[in-house]
């Protein structure tokens, strides 16, 4: 099974962007639907945002307008970008595809 990885969390103040990479060995993005969610102590792993093979993409209603979720044509890597950041964004963002997560990337914002 290939692992996605995550990076480019980190801190930023509320109002701010930052742009969240999901990385494969394998080009499976490009056949297989792909999705990230996040995480906060004590609260259940919630979806954030998603793209199909076919690049359509979807939003959970709380970041509807202020992330984009885009892909690379060789599949490989899959972006979120993260404009208009609050704190109540902050969590641990994973990505997930063919049954696999990642690792998690931390996301903190500050008020």
């Amino acid at each position: 099974q290939v692992q996605p990885v995550e990076s480019g969390g980190g801190l930023v103040q509320a109002g701010g962007s930052l742009r969240l990479h999901c990385e494969a060995t394998e080009s499976i993005f490009r056949r297989n639907d792909m999705a990230w969610y996040r995480q906060t102590p004590g609260k259940q792993r919630e979806w954030v945002a998603s793209i199909t093979s076919g690049g359509s993409r979807s939003y959970a209603d709380s970041v509807k307008g202020r992330f984009t979720i885009a892909k690379t044509s060789n599949g490989y890597t899959v972006f979120l970008q993260m404009n208009s950041l609050k704190p109540e964004d902050t969590g641990v963002y994973y990505c997930y595809c063919r049954q696999v997560w990642g690792q998690g990337t931390q996301v903190t914002v500050s008020s």
